[in-house]
């Protein structure tokens, strides 16, 4: 196979890949907290013996995360709180800690807030976030401050990672900062309120036409050279 054929097989993989990122984000349009994802294309130049002297390959093995902020949607629910601005709320796993923008909570049977896998919440100094459960109301201010009955409680944390290069996407709505992370101090927390996915369907779409596209039009090249290929073997096994 010429270099020209290899050069359309590392093309069409890139593309695969972009499909199915594309497919992943269309399933999750309607996911609270999803960041919609993406592929980044890179160009790799070998020296081969032979004419050209190089050979060229288009790998997308590097994911690109969109951070964006996505709208908030009212649900006046107790424990459904939305980041407006950046940051993360900060969650306790058993992997480790975990950035997450799913900001709907629930308390467990000890009354601290866990996501809806049963991760902890964590407030400002990295504790549990405790909900009294026989409180009588509940309040959130925008710098976080969890209120019961009127009386200061904790702080909900807001946080980024202290390396933004080290953040990679775990699973679902879940980041691992990939290190420390250090506290968000200009943003606000909005109770009654979660903020939604930001893919938007429709560029979805458009991007998983053209991508189709682009595969097909891959796909055609290797057939003809393919054939192509075939007509050099018969001629020459015809000659010989």
């Amino acid at each position: 196979m010429q270099t020209t054929g290899y050069t359309t097989l590392t093309r069409q993989s890139g593309l695969m890949r972009e499909m199915q990122s594309i497919a992943n984000n269309i399933a999750n349009s309607s996911t609270i907290g999803y960041r919609r994802e993406g592929l980044i294309f890179s160009e790799y130049i070998f020296d081969v013996d032979g004419p050209g002297g190089s050979l060229s390959m288009a790998e997308a093995n590097v994911r690109n995360t969109d951070f964006s902020q996505a709208p908030l949607t009212q649900t006046k629910g107790t424990f459904d709180f939305a980041i407006e601005g950046e940051g993360f709320f900060l969650l306790n796993t058993p992997q480790g800690q975990r950035l997450t923008r799913a900001g709907s909570f629930t308390p467990d049977a000890a009354g601290n807030l866990v996501s809806p896998d049963g991760y902890q919440l964590l407030d400002a100094g990295g504790a549990p976030v405790f909900a009294p459960p026989d409180a009588a109301s509940l309040a959130v201010s925008a710098d976080g401050t969890i209120s019961a009955d009127g009386r200061p409680l904790t702080q909900i944390g807001v946080y980024l990672p202290a390396d933004p290069k080290a953040m990679t996407h775990v699973a679902g709505t879940l980041f691992d900062p990939g290190g420390a992370t250090q506290p968000v101090l200009d943003s606000s927390i909005l109770q009654g309120f979660v903020e939604q996915s930001n893919v938007e369907p429709v560029t979805e779409i458009s991007r998983m036409i053209e991508v189709q596209h682009a595969y097909e039009l891959g796909q055609k090249f290797l057939e003809r050279e393919d054939e192509r290929i075939r007509d050099v073997i018969r001629t020459l096994g015809s000659s010989s």
